[in-house]
């Protein structure tokens, strides 16, 4: 059996409820993604595996499905704090070569800022692996410059969910990168 996807899809969500794992449930509804059994993996997309709409994707699946995932959660019952999950995406220019999927989550941090220190993690992966020059004291827009300008970096991008934990509920975000065999 070849278990290796074709597809990938980005999708994010917020939940809240009176109970953590219900907050969680809310989450992956939110994200289109509760009615499937999630399997976590690591942050390899394969050669030629291509980014594909949300809508798109979950048409090609069924309910109860095992689904393969990267995932990003955070969940906090602290009333106004902020929380952010982020999934970041980094592909290759050559098809053949495989990309990177990195999750960050943090207590604290803007959309923008979880979002851009994602995509930053998994093109510096992406990067090393491909044997581009990473300089940690330069900054995500030079670098970022630096690895599109020697065209091995086609493409990055994250998605990232942030919300205000509301008072006496808890509030879990959750990010996510879906395959699909």
């Amino acid at each position: 059996m070849n278990l290796v996807p074709k597809y990938l899809f980005l999708t994010k969500g917020v939940g809240h409820d009176r109970e953590m794992l219900r907050s969680f449930e809310n989450a992956l509804e939110d994200a289109g993604i509760a009615r499937f059994n999630l399997v976590p993996v690591s942050s390899i997309v394969p050669p030629g595996c291509k980014v594909i709409s949300r809508k798109r994707a979950l048409s090609m699946l069924s309910d109860g499905q095992i689904v393969f995932l990267v995932m990003s959660r955070c969940a906090s019952n602290e009333r106004r704090r902020l929380i952010s999950a982020s999934i970041g995406c980094a592909l290759p220019a050559d098809k053949k070569t495989i990309g990177y999927i990195s999750e960050h989550h943090a207590y604290g941090q803007t959309a923008k800022e979880a979002g851009e220190y994602a995509e930053d993690l998994a093109a510096s992966m992406l990067a090393s692996s491909l044997g581009l020059p990473f300089d940690p004291n330069k900054s995500w827009d030079e670098r970022k410059q630096i690895w599109k300008i020697s065209g091995k970096i086609v493409r990055t991008t994250n998605i990232t969910q942030t919300a205000l934990v509301k008072e006496g509920m808890w509030t879990t975000v959750v990010a996510a990168a879906v395959f699909i065999l």
